[in-house]
């Protein structure tokens, strides 16, 4: 019987210092410090909260912990500047102390919020607007030599899910990120993972096609993350809400894996670090 041919791509980052491996798929762990997120708003807004996150996140198997303090979810508001850097910085900052070991990722799309984050500690910057809301992200990427999670979004935060329309959405999100990664490699920034943006402006039936079409983002030969932890993908086609969404998140990790995603970002570690040993015990056979 022949061997799933569909593995990560083998890539090693450069966190800041600290070498994320993705020659195995690696999980990357949620910490929202924000109040209105669509699973976890107001968990982690304390000292004591965001700290015991964080550790538990290691714990469980996490090798990337994703900050922020702005959410993303369809109709969410745009908070000022000076309100992120409040939310996220004191969270950077005492993560990056605590575990001076861990990878940290600064969820953002702003440049002063990456910057900071960075010159705290930071060792990737995750930016679901592909540099498209914040002229100065990219360039600032490019100076403080990190990975960058390139990720495809149609449209805004506040306007992505009404009515997103593509005639074929996996070659249009391809095409997008082509264009995009040259972009960034004009710019001197060769540390990339690609994000198809599931949930950001498109439907459930297109964040399924996306699923099922993660191999053709593989072919750039970078590795790719999938974010789809309890969302409306899940959600809608079960009826449910995302209190009760991780047995359906978890199926579909296991089917992103077998289409080739290497990072996959979570809320529950310890179901995702599960899926992945089971992954890796049935890819050997």
């Amino acid at each position: 019987m022949c061997k799933n041919t569909l593995l990560p791509v083998n890539t090693t980052l450069n966190c800041g210092g600290k070498l994320l491996d993705l020659t195995k798929p690696a999980i990357m762990g949620i910490l929202n410090v924000t109040p209105d997120s669509f699973y976890d708003g107001g968990r982690y807004l304390s000292g004591q909260a965001y700290l015991h996150r964080a550790e538990q996140l290691l714990a469980e198997g996490a090798s990337v912990i994703d900050i922020g303090g702005m959410s993303t979810r369809p109709g969410a508001g745009i908070i000022s500047t000076d309100e992120e850097l409040k939310r996220v910085m004191p969270v950077v900052e005492a993560v990056c102390q605590r575990f001076p070991d861990a990878i940290v990722s600064i969820d953002t799309v702003r440049e002063q919020v990456a910057t900071a984050a960075v010159q705290a500690g930071a060792g990737m910057v995750n930016d679901v607007s592909a540099g498209n809301l914040d002229a100065g992200l990219l360039p600032a990427v490019a100076k403080l030599q990190v990975p960058y999670v390139l990720m495809h979004m149609q449209g805004t935060p506040q306007t992505m899910q009404q009515n997103p329309q593509y005639q074929q959405v996996t070659e249009e999100v391809m095409q997008f990120i082509i264009a995009k990664l040259a972009f960034l490699r004009s710019l001197g920034i060769t540390d990339i993972v690609l994000d198809p943006g599931l949930g950001f402006g498109k439907t459930v039936q297109q964040n399924y096609r996306l699923l099922k079409d993660l191999p053709v983002f593989a072919l750039a030969g970078l590795p790719v993350l999938v974010g789809l932890s309890r969302k409306s993908m899940v959600c809608r086609v079960l009826g449910i809400s995302p209190a009760d969404a991780l047995n359906g998140s978890t199926a579909l990790h296991m089917l992103a894996l077998l289409n080739g995603a290497s990072l996959l970002r979570v809320h529950d570690v310890k179901e995702a670090k599960e899926v992945i040993a089971l992954f890796d015990q049935y890819r050997t056979v």
